[in-house]
């Protein structure tokens, strides 16, 4: 939370004060670059587990899940995103982040994840 908190606030700002995407990711880049906000600290993750998260239009719901926040790095050496694995990735450059994303079985009420039951 520390250091993935302040991005997120820094993001929500830029939105609401009217920038663009692509103006929202230039003023990220020059608060990166004048330490503004600090570099992303290994060990953050959230967790995913309400049946109630929407990801937005474009994604609906999606499986209960946990989430790693790292450094940005190349998620194949994590083993992500490859064929047969259960660790996906996101690699988002402008947060200088590398998010890695773990499906569970079960939500938070207990009950099966349906993609999960065969």
């Amino acid at each position: 939370m520390r250091t993935y908190l302040p991005i997120t606030i820094k993001k929500t700002e830029l939105v609401l004060a009217g920038q663009s995407k692509a103006q929202m990711f230039d003023s990220l880049k020059a608060a990166f670059d004048k330490k503004e906000l600090p570099p992303l600290e290994p060990g953050a993750m959230c967790y995913m587990l309400s049946k109630d998260g929407y990801l937005g239009d474009g994604n609906g719901h999606w499986r209960p899940h946990l989430m790693f926040f790292v450094p940005q790095t190349d998620a194949q050496t994590w083993g992500a995103n490859l064929a047969s694995s259960p660790i996906l990735a996101a690699e988002v450059p402008q947060d200088r982040l590398t998010i890695f994303m773990i499906p569970v079985a079960k939500w938070s009420d207990g009950t099966a994840d349906q993609a999960d039951v065969r």
